[in-house]
């Protein structure tokens, strides 16, 4: 079963060792430009029109896009002081494998 913590570490290992985009507009771009490898929203995002448009564009792209409960959550896994809506991994780095792992389930 996929548990958040598990997408929220593939977050923390890619913010050290790869790249990620942190926000709604960054994450948007980084789908648009099909680099992003995962997008991951926060379920608590108000108003949720923000975020919305995230999941068609992600379907169209064929890029995974995941639920968390919270964005403070979001935001600390992504190593900012504030919570995030949206974060979009553009590379996976040392967490290649779990993020394979992850998408398989």
């Amino acid at each position: 079963m996929k548990k958040p913590e598990d997408v929220l570490e593939i977050i923390e290992i890619s913010r050290d060792t790869g790249k990620i985009r942190k926000g709604v507009n960054e994450a948007t771009k980084a789908v648009e430009r099909g680099i992003a490898k995962l997008v991951v929203v926060a379920e608590d995002v108000d108003p949720p029109e923000i975020i919305m448009h995230l999941d068609p564009l992600c379907n169209e792209k064929k890029i995974p896009l995941v639920k968390v409960p919270s964005k403070s959550e979001l935001g600390r896994a992504a190593g900012i002081d504030v919570s995030s809506a949206a974060i979009a991994v553009t590379d996976a780095g040392d967490a290649k494998a779990k993020l394979k792992e992850y998408m398989k389930e």
